[in-house]
């Protein structure tokens, strides 16, 4: 079976979990026999890990004269280059803030007029939907020119094109929900979104969510019916603490570590309360916010209203090696999301022998049982447990053996089987 598979991102090139998820995934699927992935992403640079996959970059796809298929038109298009600056889990508005300034050598995709010749427009002005339409117009090229059975899309900036590839190949299609636009919005919902997430979801054969918390949203909040959605629940990348990695913290303070996105979301405010609440009862901890996002400089501003800074660290955005360094300084992990469609962090702090508290407003907390489960909101809760695994080693060291022999348990083979059964299932019945 080959599958043609659509992410936005793919390691060392990812800005979140969705581009972890998608490789682990598909090293998953490396494992198992008869099983082909073909993994498409906007931009590939070339330093990517293709021992497990095929990987295409959509900016290496030559589409020069080629009859192109999309939503019933056959289109000539000149050869493209795609330079994605999308993270996966933006939205129109803020993308624009993030793009507004910069200015890209590269063409935007144009319809040649009668000649093959394109006008073409010279600037990127940060138009998203213009940046997901071209993803899919190279996705029709992509699925014209390979074989394979299935197809497979990674989260809504990559529906439109595996819908794309649906319609010139007339092959199934299924979507991998890692996360909604209400959990991204907090529920004020973009209407262009919406509007592509919920295409996807109807175009799709099958619809796998990462956790039954988002397989409800799926359900409820865009009139799915129950037995088209179908849970597979994420895994963590087994990984192996090194000379390199461990490191002495050079001081005797214990270390509070929120790893994640600074957004709404990920309920970084709660962290700074719960922080301010730990740091009246004890001064031997320092509280560390590894990661960027649009609350940032608002949570600068809290810390030093509380008058905590000089026992708060911001880091900004950590990847590979450095996110373990930074968890093995840490004591405590503490994920306060609002709405976490899973949450894969937690799993990496388990393996690197912390103890974790995660809301209950996770994916995640649907498989663990060895960790502390607090409502987002409520921050007495959070400091307490903080204050209780800092103070009492027994306790701490009772979530650091057994979370560590929960986690190895979740393995991405096991998830990759479920997939792989849920191809079987819609090709057979197709």
């Amino acid at each position: 079976m080959r599958v043609l598979m659509f992410g936005w991102e793919f390691p060392p090139h990812i800005s979140g979990g969705l581009g972890t998820a998608s490789y682990g995934l598909t090293k998953g699927m490396a494992t198992l026999d008869n099983l082909e992935v073909i993994f498409v992403v906007p931009r590939a640079y070339g330093d990517e890990d293709q021992s497990v996959v095929r990987l295409i970059g959509a900016n290496k796809v030559p589409v020069a004269f080629k009859k192109v298929f999309y939503k019933g038109s056959r289109r000539p298009i000149e050869k493209i280059e795609i330079s994605s600056k999308i993270v996966p889990y933006t939205d129109p508005e803020e993308f624009w803030k993030m793009t507004r300034t910069e200015e890209y050598a590269h063409r935007l995709i144009v319809q040649t007029n009668r000649k093959g010749m394109i006008d073409f427009s010279g600037r990127y002005d940060g138009n998203l939907l213009d940046e997901i339409y071209k993803y899919s117009v190279v996705a029709s090229v992509i699925a014209e020119e390979n074989e394979f059975d299935i197809i497979h899309a990674h989260d809504w900036l990559a529906y439109p094109a595996g819908i794309a590839a649906m319609e010139v190949s007339g092959k199934p299609l299924v979507i991998h929900v890692h996360a909604t636009d209400f959990d991204r919005s907090g529920g004020n919902v973009n209407p262009d979104v919406y509007r592509i997430e919920k295409s996807g979801m109807d175009a799709a054969s099958k619809i796998i969510t990462v956790s039954n918390l988002t397989r409800d949203i799926v359900i409820n909040r865009y009139g799915i019916h129950p037995d088209k959605v179908e849970t597979v629940y994420n895994a963590v990348e087994p990984i192996h603490l090194t000379e390199d990695v461990a490191v002495n913290k050079g001081f005797d303070e214990k270390v509070v570590t929120f790893l994640g996105r600074i957004t709404l979301q990920k309920g970084p405010e709660y962290f700074i309360e719960a922080a301010y609440k730990v740091l009246k009862a004890m001064n031997n901890v320092r509280f560390v916010m590894a990661g960027s996002g649009d609350m940032m400089e608002r949570m600068i501003r809290r810390a030093a209203s509380l008058k905590i800074t000089d026992r708060f660290h911001f880091t900004g955005f950590l990847r590979g090696k450095d996110v373990f360094t930074m968890l093995s300084m840490s004591d405590v992990y503490i994920m306060p999301s609002v709405s976490e469609p899973f949450g894969i962090s937690p799993l990496e702090a388990m393996q690197s022998n912390v103890p974790v508290i995660i809301s209950k407003q996770s994916g995640v907390a649907e498989i663990l049982t060895h960790a502390v489960k607090t409502d987002f909101w409520d921050i007495d809760a959070m400091a307490d447990a903080i204050y209780g695994i800092l103070n009492y080693p027994a306790l701490a060291g009772m979530f650091i053996k057994n979370g560590k022999e929960e986690v190895i348990r979740l393995k991405w083979d096991n998830s990759a089987r479920h997939v792989r059964d849920i191809y079987e299932r819609v090709i057979w019945h197709k």
